[in-house]
């Protein structure tokens, strides 16, 4: 079953992802988005990371993406124009990707046991829960970083409205 669940759910991923790049419109291109965030949400949630599925549901899928469909609306963002292209891309890109690819591939292949014996969560080992382990480790130690990334986050949002704002210093009342 969970192979099964793996493997759609895998699928679903990476056509979300094509048609991410694919796609002309900005919009189309955010709703593949969050197609591929919900998709590792529920791969996530088959590894038994299920507090990492709920995050990745919350904030990527919610929050994050709300964010991005704001500014590009915002930006009023319109079709893309399609170009011809770089030929430096095609002849540095393709058997660039192609060599990680093999890599990944070579790695996966080779390491499996290795790979296969990781568990994200404890529960299924037996253990407790990792949540109150992260949440922890959240607001003590990292409670710095945490803050600066969403004070971050909020420079951008304030930085797009700028961006976008017309220009009214001109314009009579």
């Amino acid at each position: 079953m969970q192979l099964a669940l793996f493997i759609i759910f895998a699928a679903l991923a990476i056509a979300g992802a094509l048609n991410l790049l694919l796609q002309r419109h900005p919009i189309n291109s955010a709703l593949s988005l969050v197609v591929v965030m919900l998709s590792l949400a529920v791969l996530y949630w088959t590894l038994g990371a299920e507090f990492l599925a709920a995050a990745q549901v919350i904030v990527y899928s919610g929050a994050i993406m709300v964010l991005f469909v704001f500014v590009i609306m915002l930006l009023n963002a319109g079709e893309e124009e399609r170009t011809t292209g770089s030929k430096a891309a095609y002849f540095a890109g393709i058997p660039g990707a192609t060599a990680v690819f093999c890599l990944l591939s070579y790695v996966f292949l080779t390491q499996s046991t290795i790979i296969g014996g990781v568990h994200l969560s404890n529960a299924v080992a037996g253990g407790t829960s990792n949540i109150a382990q992260i949440s922890q480790l959240l607001f003590t130690r990292l409670l710095l970083p945490f803050e600066v990334t969403s004070i971050l986050i909020l420079v951008a949002i304030l930085g797009a409205v700028v961006l976008a704002r017309k220009d009214d210093a001109g314009a009579q009342p």
